[in-house]
């Protein structure tokens, strides 16, 4: 039962993700972590890889390497203190930062600020995206507000590449604090056909779906996910 929740869940944000750029640990991270804590980063950042290699290889004309350079080396020194966190945040600190995490990210997505994709707009958000990725797999919204005011494909793509060079770092370093080893390869196992099936799905229904309302419907989920995620904390 509690694999079939947490394959129902991969593939939602798969779909999500998929289809407005970002969003797979946002709101897979909280649910999966009342699961099993053991699913939190590790084997989130294996799926969001496996999503990110898939719509890269979509979207690969839509790329912009150029722009990507200055948020990769940004997301280094992030990647590197994420982990450091790691070492000393015990599982319930770890629940409510990965509460704070998504209220965070769903704050940025509903504000009215205006960033361009400069280069010291683009290393900041590849530190911060570093640093809550590795630390709780949610390292999508720091980019995706830089790149918000771009087009739909170029977002998807860029925020697509951005994550296969920001899940395998991560990945690298949640090893080295013995975050990423066997057990959680493996319950990563049953979770990649869903990923792909999230992606299979939103690429045969993207211009179906209204990209403001799957936004929203995933705002709200987002921030009920948060919240419990805080509320547990003190509980």
């Amino acid at each position: 039962m509690e694999i079939l929740f947490a394959v129902t869940v991969i593939f939602v944000g798969s779909f999500v993700q998929s289809s407005i750029g970002f969003g797979l640990a946002i709101i897979a991270a909280p649910l999966l972590y009342f699961i099993d804590p053991l699913y939190v980063p590790a084997p989130i950042t294996v799926c969001a890889l496996t999503l990110s290699v898939a719509n890269s290889a979509k979207f690969w004309k839509s790329i912009s390497f150029a722009g990507l350079k200055y948020a990769i080396l940004g997301r280094i020194p992030g990647t590197i203190a994420g982990g450091m966190l790691l070492l000393w945040i015990d599982q319930r600190a770890l629940a409510l930062w990965l509460g704070i995490s998504v209220i965070a990210a769903v704050a940025l997505s509903l504000s009215n600020v205006m960033l361009k994709p400069t280069s010291p707009a683009m290393f900041s958000a590849g530190f911060l995206s570093g640093f809550m990725g590795t630390s709780s797999s949610i390292g999508g919204p720091p980019m995706a507000l830089v790149l918000q005011h771009e087009a739909n494909d170029f977002i998807r793509a860029n925020l697509a590449a951005f994550f296969v060079v920001s899940c395998i770092l991560s990945l690298a370093m949640l090893a080295t604090v013995d975050r990423f080893a066997m057990p959680h390869l493996l319950i990563s196992l049953p979770l990649m056909p869903a990923t792909l099936a999230g992606y299979w799905v939103a690429m045969k229904t993207l211009h179906l779906i209204s990209h403001q309302r799957l936004r929203k419907a995933s705002l709200i989920l987002c921030g009920v996910a948060g919240s419990t995620a805080i509320l547990s904390y003190w509980l």
